[in-house]
C-alpha cells in the first residue's frame, strides 16, 4: 500500500506513526508512507528554539503548546509505545495553579475549579473573585432545571449563565476558557469543547450532583488539588515539544518525508487511487500515485485541495473560523520582577480591557528551560476578541506587552528592555486556533458526508475534531485504523 500524507504538522506526523504500529501489531507489512511537508521544517505550530546569549547563558523557548495533557491518553500512550515516556518531565509541584487579573492584582484561582466546575465549595465561598451575591447564585445551581432535550448545542457563555450565573462566566469562567481557545464564549460550542460537562448536566441535572458523584468514586480527586489547570496531568520534554516532532519524524523514518515539497492537486484515479500533482524546491514539477491519502494541512489548505473533489466539503471547511494570536516570549532577570507569581501563570477577564489575554511562566513550570536568576515569560494577546493587536509591528506589541506586565506582575519600566532581558521574541500564529462556535459538530458531520463517497481520502485537521496534543493524536489513529482497514 503506497499511503502519501499532506501536511507535516503533529496531525501528519502522528497518523504516520500510528499507521506503521498498527500495521507492526497487526503482523501487515509496513505500508510506503511519503509525507509531504510545504515547509521547510515539521511541526507546524509547535516548535521549539534553544537560544544561547554571548554569555553562555541557554533558554529553550516553545513556539507553541510547552506540554501536553496526559488525559485523554492519546499522547501519552503514543510517547510509551514510542519508548520516550520516561524521558517526559512533570511540571514543577512548587507554584502548581493559576491567578486571574482584577485590575492591577493577580488572585487566585479558587482551590479545585477547573474550567467551569467547583469541586471545592468552600474555596469558592471564599474567594474575592465573586460578591455574595454571585456565591449565592452559585450555590442554586443544584436546582436550575437541566436543558430540554431538543436543544443539542449552547455557546459556553449561554451555559454558564444559565448555571453558574453571569458574575461567575465573567470573573472566571471567561478568562480561563479564552486563554485555552483564544475564543468569544458567547460563540463557542459547548457540545464541540466542554461535551464531558455538557453531558453531566444530561446525565446528572446538576454539575454540583455530578461532581459530588465523581468525589464519591474518586474521580475528582485531581481536580479537587488542582486551580484552573490539573497540572498533574501535563507533561513536556526536557529540550521542548520539538523533541516530540523529532521522535515523531525519526519513527516515520526521515527518508520518507519531503520538506519544501507542496501538493497542488489530488486527483482522482479511475482504480480508486489518486494522482497528486507536486512542486518541489529541488525537483521541479512531478506527479505520483498512491492508495491512499491522508490531507492533515491547515483547514485553508485542505479546502484548496478538496474544492475540485467535493465543493460541499470545501465550503463547509472554509466556514469554520479562525483566530490569530502572537506570543511575546521574554527571559526577564529575575530581580527585575517585583511581583512574580508563585503559580504557573494568569489570565485576565475580557471585562478588564487589557491587550494581554493570559501570561505563563515556562521556568516555574520546568525549571531546567533557563538559568535560575532568569525567567521565561511568555504572554499571549490577540485571539477573536481583540483580532486587531496583529496588525500592529513587533516592537508595537512589546511595548504593549511590557507595559502591561508593569501593571499585572511589576516588570521593571526603569530601565532598557535589553538591561533587563537576555532576549525578547514575537511568535505570530495567523489563522492557527480553530473555533469551535455553535454548530460546530453539525459541520463536521456535513464535511465527513461530503467525503465518505471518496474511497482511500481521508481529512485529518484541527479544524475538525480537537485543539490540543492528545486529541490530534487521538484524531490520526483513528484515520490509521481506516487506512488500514
Amino acid at each position: 500500500m503506497n499511503i502519501a500524507i499532506i501536511g507535516g504538522g503533529l496531525s501528519g506526523l502522528s497518523t504516520s506513526v500510528h499507521i506503521r504500529l498498527l500495521a507492526q501489531k497487526q503482523n501487515k507489512p509496513l505500508p510506503n508512507i511519503t509525507l509531504f511537508e510545504a515547509s521547510d521544517r515539521l511541526g507546524g505550530v509547535i516548535h521549539t528554539e534553544t537560544l544561547t546569549d554571548d554569555h553562555g547563558r541557554t533558554f529553550v523557548i516553545d513556539h507553541g503548546a510547552d506540554m501536553f495533557a496526559t488525559a485523554p491518553s492519546a499522547a501519552i500512550d503514543l510517547c510509551e509505545q514510542l519508548g520516550v515516556a520516561d524521558q517526559l518531565l512533570r511540571p514543577s509541584p512548587l507554584g502548581r495553579g493559576a491567578m486571574i487579573a482584577r485590575g492591577n492584582r493577580l488572585i487566585p484561582i479558587p482551590e479545585g475549579f477547573v474550567l467551569m466546575r467547583p469541586t471545592k465549595l468552600g474555596s469558592m465561598l471564599t474567594t474575592p473573585l465573586l460578591s455574595l451575591t454571585a456565591k449565592l447564585r452559585l450555590l442554586q445551581e443544584r436546582f436550575i432545571a437541566r436543558r430540554v432535550e431538543s436543544v443539542t448545542d449552547e455557546s459556553v457563555g449561554s451555559f454558564v449563565r444559565r448555571r453558574l450565573g453571569e458574575e461567575c462566566l465573567d470573573n472566571i469562567v471567561a478568562p480561563l476558557v479564552a486563554g485555552i481557545y483564544t475564543a468569544d464564549v458567547d460563540r463557542l460550542s459547548m457540545a464541540a469543547t466542554m461535551k464531558p460537562i455538557w453531558d453531566m448536566e444530561t446525565s446528572d441535572g446538576s454539575l454540583a450532583k455530578a461532581t459530588l458523584r465523581r468525589i464519591r468514586t474518586g474521580e475528582d480527586s485531581t481536580e479537587q488539588a488542582s486551580s484552573g489547570a490539573r497540572y498533574e496531568k501535563f507533561r513536556a520534554f526536557p529540550n521542548g515539544m520539538k523533541q516530540w516532532i523529532d521522535t515523531l519524524a525519526d519513527f516515520t523514518g526521515r527518508e520518507n518525508i519531503r520538506l519544501n515539497t507542496a501538493v497542488q492537486s489530488i486527483v482522482p484515479l479511475p482504480d480508486n487511487r489518486y494522482q497528486l500533482n507536486v512542486k518541489s524546491d529541488i525537483d521541479g514539477q512531478s506527479t505520483q500515485e498512491f492508495d491512499q491519502v491522508v490531507v492533515s494541512t491547515p483547514a485553508h489548505v485542505a479546502a484548496t485541495l478538496l474544492q475540485p473533489l467535493s465543493e460541499e466539503a470545501a465550503s463547509t471547511l472554509r466556514s469554520i473560523p479562525f483566530a490569530s494570536t502572537a506570543i511575546v516570549v521574554m527571559a526577564v532577570r529575575r530581580e527585575c520582577i517585583s511581583r512574580l507569581p508563585t503559580t504557573f501563570g494568569f489570565v485576565v477577564p475580557p471585562k478588564e480591557n487589557r491587550r494581554v489575554l493570559a501570561g505563563s511562566f515556562a521556568s516555574t513550570k520546568f525549571p531546567q528551560r533557563a538559568p535560575d536568576d532568569y525567567v521565561i515569560v511568555r504572554a499571549f494577546v490577540g485571539g477573536v476578541m481583540q483580532p486587531e493587536i496583529l496588525d500592529s509591528s513587533d516592537n508595537e506589541i512589546i511595548d504593549i506587552v511590557r507595559a502591561e506586565l508593569g501593571e499585572l506582575i511589576g516588570l521593571d519600566q526603569t530601565q532598557s528592555l535589553q538591561d533587563i532581558t537576555a532576549m525578547v521574541k514575537v511568535v505570530r500564529w495567523n489563522d492557527a486556533m480553530p473555533q469551535y462556535e455553535v454548530g460546530h459538530l453539525d459541520k463536521v458531520q456535513r464535511i465527513r458526508t461530503a467525503l465518505a463517497s471518496l474511497e482511500g481520502l481521508h481529512l485529518n485537521t484541527n479544524a475538525l475534531g480537537g485543539v490540543g496534543i492528545a486529541p490530534v493524536i487521538a484524531a490520526s489513529k483513528r484515520t490509521a485504523e481506516r487506512i488500514l482497514k
